[in-house]
């Protein structure tokens, strides 16, 4: 029993991560229709801003607002320099996911070139170990918990509440409906790519924390989990999306205690696998 309940603990802060980043992920898909998957080179890459600013003396807490800012920055300038001329070219869906994957080689190797091929590590303290139960997780686990909270909460406060969140919501469900009745569309799709961007960088930089030690392609096999949690609720639904983080965090760190640690990212990569294949939609329905 306590070692389900140490690896539910794990679950907990592997969804926290997740989940910021699969929302960014689903809400950039949803409303942009790229399926961006250079998604976890900007996210390695914004980790990275984080790191460089800790060396120089910076709380790496402080380190990721740079991160997002960084993340937000990239986003944008991925979109209109690559994605919106192909898509202004009529590009196919296939199409731009292999120029996302052409992005993502070019934006890992061109990092690895600058830093290197080893790992690093933030600078600083995990805190105090609290136990409740059998759950152990560190002051800085507990803190990565709560920020992916305030992070859904906010998200769920613009999609509902905010003129913006409605236009990102309108965009979504029909573009060209949206800017007969007034939407600048463009705009928002900008906002957007920054909006998700900047959760990107949040969350590259919670998962260097998490995993304790990141390199340039560090994120590549978090890609897998990340879309596994999409497509689990169905790809562009943001609040399923957080619900499928929950689930695959759960079920990728509790395989993990009882079968081993290597295989964990494998059972994201079989769920996405069924996902896909069963019900490519999403299996649990909702609705964005």
């Amino acid at each position: 029993m306590s070692l389900f309940l140490a690896s539910v603990g794990f679950g907990l802060v592997t969804a926290a991560v997740l989940a910021i980043a699969a929302v960014g992920f689903t809400m950039q898909f949803a409303v942009t229709d790229v399926l961006n998957l250079a998604y976890g080179a900007v996210m390695i890459g914004s980790a990275f801003v984080a790191y460089w600013l800790n060396q120089a003396g910076v709380n790496v807490w402080i380190g990721m607002l740079a991160a997002a800012a960084a993340g937000a920055a990239g986003s944008v300038l991925l979109n209109q320099g690559i994605y919106a001329p192909f898509q202004r070219r009529g590009s196919t869906g296939i199409t731009m996911v292999i120029v996302s994957l052409g992005m993502t080689l070019i934006i890992e190797f061109g990092l690895q070139a600058i830093v290197g091929g080893t790992n690093v590590s933030y600078t600083m303290a995990q805190g105090p170990t609290v136990r409740a139960g059998g759950l152990i997780l560190t002051t800085v686990q507990l803190v990565i918990i709560g920020l992916s909270v305030v992070v859904m909460v906010a998200v769920h406060g613009l999609l509902r509440h905010t003129k913006l969140g409605k236009a990102m919501r309108a965009t979504a469900a029909n573009r060209s409906l949206a800017r007969n009745c007034g939407i600048r569309t463009n705009r928002i799709v900008t906002l957007t790519w920054i909006l998700t961007g900047a959760l990107c960088g949040i969350a590259g930089t919670v998962f260097a924390m998490n995993n304790g030690s990141f390199g340039a392609t560090s994120a590549d096999l978090f890609l897998v989990v990340i879309l596994a949690a999409v497509f689990l609720g169905g790809p562009g639904q943001a609040y399923v999306a957080m619900a499928g983080a929950v689930i695959i965090g759960l079920a990728t760190e509790v395989s993990a205690a009882y079968i081993t640690p290597s295989y964990k990212d494998v059972v994201a990569f079989l769920v996405l696998l069924i996902t896909m294949a069963v019900r490519p939609g999403g299996v649990l329905g909702a609705t964005a």
